[in-house]
């Protein structure tokens, strides 16, 4: 039984050969009957995810604003969804906080050499919001990230700092297009204005990293070798752990270390599957990266639900899709490659059609809100203490704009967002008002300014009155 006056660390490791295991926030990381009982280890810490989508989407341009392809009609609450392709959050408009109509200036051409070229700079300004020098050689510039700024302030308390995951290949090397190196394509994070940050496409990596910190790569490779689990390495830990616990905290123990064998069991099929010579949909990717883009990214989303469980980072960035990428995704009902859907040519029925495949990406994004709403943090859950970012530096594709982009918030980032809001930002605003607010509610309250900035972005005010967008 848990004995009270003791308590477990909340940094506590379960280790073996090779294994690191961080454990979630148990009851008995708590001091029972002390001043701290609810303000140090139970203190929210906030978590951040940053989600790119390439591409724009549909409803950034006229026809899909006229239509609310993206953002509702609704200026406020309540707001219907049903015609967006934000339409499968629905369940989770309590967390939900949409801004439209910001742009990304930075992500245009400045130069007459530059025009063209925003699909290979405009990844690189997402999260910097800072206009990318045009090279091809080793001297990039952009900016420092959101995601990095944060993690250099609040990221050094935990084993990981930041971790930056992919779904596509981002291993190309030397100039793309248009003059521009390709790693302004390959990242969104920048750990300072000259030092782009790699990114992970295989999940095999990332479970590695999370479940494997301080063992070395042959370690690794011999724990799958023996072909067992990594929780065979720390059973003898988990049996007098468990003997420490009350039933509370046994239960979660129980259900986070089924998560992790879980995850382990279908990374193993992806491997298993990928190696058996059959001819595969994605023949230059990793054995670890499956075909499926939906398999890939709930892969990745629950691997990112555990670390911040674990509080084994609080930071993630995530690049769902490459620019100019030509892969389709018939799950959305279009066979379509991915950048020739968004040159619609502004015809309506093909803007339709790309925005059938912005819905389908959306879709994916409740499965991890879900996982986060049910996953105990503290007195709350991890979607209560998150700050969910996704959006597009670009808004209508076809035409390489970067006005009215796409972007949504979800979580109640530990109190700083109310959800359940659509807040339409007057025309010509940067979107980077709207990422400093978030900065300086994330703690950075120093910054007065981020990117092309030109003041704040009030990120919990109803309107007194609902408006209608279509104008």
């Amino acid at each position: 039984m848990y004995i009270e006056k003791k308590h477990l660390s909340r940094r506590t490791v379960l280790k073996g050969m090779g294994v690191s295991v961080a454990l979630p926030l148990l009851d008995a990381m708590i001091p029972a009957r002390t001043a701290l009982a609810r303000t140090s280890a139970a203190t929210p810490k906030v978590r951040l995810l940053c989600m790119e989508m390439v591409h724009g989407s549909a409803g950034s341009t006229a026809f899909g604003i006229k239509k609310n392809l993206w953002a509702p009609a609704t200026v406020g609450q309540p707001f219907d969804l049903s015609p967006t392709s934000l339409a499968t959050l629905e369940p989770y408009r309590e967390y939900l906080t949409i801004v439209s109509n910001t742009d990304v200036r930075n992500a245009e051409a400045f130069t007459l050499p530059e025009i063209g070229g925003d699909h290979f700079r405009s990844s690189a300004v997402f999260l910097t919001q800072a206009h990318p020098k045009q090279t091809q050689g080793s001297d990039v510039i952009a900016g420092t990230s959101m995601d990095q700024l944060y993690a250099q302030r609040f990221g050094q308390d935990t084993p990981i700092p930041s971790m930056q995951l992919s779904i596509e290949n981002v291993d190309q090397a030397g100039g793309c297009a248009y003059g521009y190196s390709c790693v302004y394509t390959d990242t969104i994070s920048w750990a300072s204005p000259t030092q782009p940050l790699p990114m992970v496409r295989d999940p095999r990596v990332v479970f590695d990293q999370l479940f494997g910190v301080g063992a070395t790569a042959e370690e690794r490779r011999a724990n799958r070798k023996a072909d067992r689990s990594i929780l065979d390495w720390i059973s003898r830990q988990v049996a007098e752990l468990r003997r420490e616990l009350g039933p509370s905290d046994r239960t979660r123990l129980n259900k986070y270390l089924e998560d992790i064998r879980e995850i382990e069991r279908r990374i193993q099929q992806v491997e298993s599957r990928n190696t058996t010579g059959e001819p595969r949909e994605l023949p230059d990717a990793p054995i670890g990266v499956p075909d499926s883009f939906e398999e890939h990214v709930k892969l990745m989303f629950d691997l990112q639900v555990l670390a911040f469980a674990a509080d084994s980072t609080r930071v993630f960035s995530f690049k769902l899709g490459r620019d100019a990428s030509g892969r389709s995704y018939p799950e959305s009902g279009v066979r379509t490659g991915f950048h020739n859907a968004s040159h619609h040519g502004e015809r309506e029925d093909r803007i339709l059609e790309f925005a059938k495949i912005n819905r389908y990406h959306v879709s994916l994004v409740p499965y991890l809100l879900e996982k986060l709403k049910t996953t105990p943090d503290g007195e709350r859950n991890l979607l209560d203490n998150s700050l969910v970012l996704y959006g597009s530096p670009m808004g209508d594709s076809n035409i390489h704009n970067h006005k009215r982009v796409p972007l949504f918030l979800a979580g109640h980032a530990g109190g700083k967002l109310k959800g359940h809001l659509h807040l339409k930002a007057p025309d010509g605003t940067p979107m980077a008002n709207v990422l400093l607010t978030l900065l300086q509610g994330l703690g950075l309250d120093d910054m007065q300014s981020f990117g092309d900035s030109t003041g704040t972005f009030d990120l919990t005010t109803v309107p007194t009155e609902t408006t209608d967008t279509k104008a």
